[in-house]
């Protein structure tokens, strides 16, 4: 069986909510994860923008306050009403997203570092045929 570079190199998928009522959302989530399906808080507060859990050593689930996800991408619709992205992790977050555009995706926001996020995280988010949002990320 072969696999291709990309398939090799990552890391995780998982579904990063965008929301509105950050606190309330936080809550929620920060119980039922941790309670209910066993998850660990990795990271963030009820004030946001941003939380994230594990389930073991992979990522469960993140949350990321909308307006951040709507300035990133303001020329690029329907910014305004998403409400999940699908996040990959890649070793190559510019080779991730030509690929996304050879297989029919559209750029949104082009590979670019951003310390603010981390000191190595570097990001690019397109849009699939669809119009569903996605994130390649590497740290």
């Amino acid at each position: 069986m072969t696999t291709n570079h990309l398939e090799a190199t990552m890391d995780a998928l998982y579904p990063r909510l965008l929301v509105s009522r950050f606190a309330d959302s936080f809550r929620f989530y920060d119980g039922v994860l941790t309670e209910v399906a066993g998850g660990t808080r990795v990271k963030g507060e009820p004030s946001g923008p941003y939380a994230n859990w594990d389930l073991g050593e992979e990522a469960l689930l993140a949350l990321l306050d909308r307006s951040m996800m709507e300035r990133l991408t303001e020329l690029a619709p329907p910014a305004a009403g998403d409400s999940v992205m699908i996040v990959l992790k890649v070793d190559d977050v510019a080779l991730a997203a030509e690929t996304g555009v050879k297989y029919g995706g559209r750029v949104v926001a082009p590979p670019a570092d951003r310390p603010e996020w981390g000191p190595t995280a570097r990001t690019a988010h397109l849009r699939d045929p669809e119009g569903n949002l996605v994130e390649f990320q590497s740290y």
